[in-house]
């Protein structure tokens, strides 16, 4: 009788162990299966950049071609003129016809900077000092150019300098040593202000971030609206002398 029953305790904990080793994978299967909701304040928390307080934008149409811009950037930033060191880039195709003959890249001062995120000795950082403008402190910067692969726009992408084997970006002149006034998104910018033919401005609102077309901007005023005249009254035809009625007799 006692040998019944041990065995049924045996065969109920054999039992309920089957069951239970059933419930826990049929949990841990739904665990997995389940999709992971991820809390809202984390959701908020992710990838919140404070934005930057000037764009730069411009007007490819306007633009002559000069250089000047370019030529101004490395100048005030490095000391020396020099296309390739520019933070600001303009190409021409001589080529193709009005107006996508020239382009204009700027740093656009993304929204989410994955130049920012990606750097991995804080080099590229956003500066609250400076409007939170995207910048490269270059005594931090290994010269490792993950900040230039990191950019999606790469024509916009930061400008590597190959005499300091260091990666540089726009900074709207808040740091640019050789620049006599003051820059960032409240101050001046070299290239705005020495471009010949007004085709750099910036703006404080954050351009549309789906193509160029929110950077590239036609700055040409509206033509003027056509006021129609109403019509004047037909003139009458002179006449000549010859052509003239006689004149009646008195």
């Amino acid at each position: 009788m006692a040998r019944d029953k041990k065995e049924e305790k045996k065969k109920l904990s054999r039992r309920q162990f089957v069951v239970g080793s059933g419930t826990v994978l049929a949990g841990g299967a739904l665990a997995v299966a389940a999709p992971k909701v991820m809390p809202a304040a984390a959701k908020t928390a992710v990838n919140e950049f404070p934005l930057s307080k000037g764009y730069l934008i411009y007007d490819s149409r306007h633009c002559a071609g000069c250089q000047t811009c370019m030529l101004t950037c490395s100048l005030v930033h490095d000391g020396e003129a020099s296309t390739s060191r520019s933070r600001i880039q303009v190409t021409r195709n001589v080529l193709a016809q009005y107006p996508q003959d020239i382009e204009i890249f700027v740093c656009r001062q993304c929204p989410e900077p994955l130049c920012v995120q990606k750097c991995p000795t804080g080099a590229c950082h956003i500066s609250a000092a400076n409007g939170n403008v995207r910048m490269i402190d270059t005594e931090k910067c290994i010269g490792c150019k993950t900040c230039l692969t990191a950019c999606p726009h790469v024509p916009h992408r930061p400008v590597f300098n190959v005499a300091t084997q260091k990666s540089s970006k726009c900074d709207l002149c808040a740091n640019a040593p050789y620049f006599s006034k003051k820059g960032g998104p409240l101050g001046a910018q070299a290239c705005v202000t020495t471009c010949p033919a007004g085709a750099l401005k910036l703006v404080a609102a954050l351009p549309s971030q789906t193509d160029n077309s929110g950077y590239d901007l036609n700055f040409a005023p509206p033509p003027p609206p056509v006021v129609r005249q109403p019509s004047a009254a037909p003139r009458a035809t002179p006449t000549s002398p010859e052509t003239a009625a006689p004149a009646k007799a008195h």
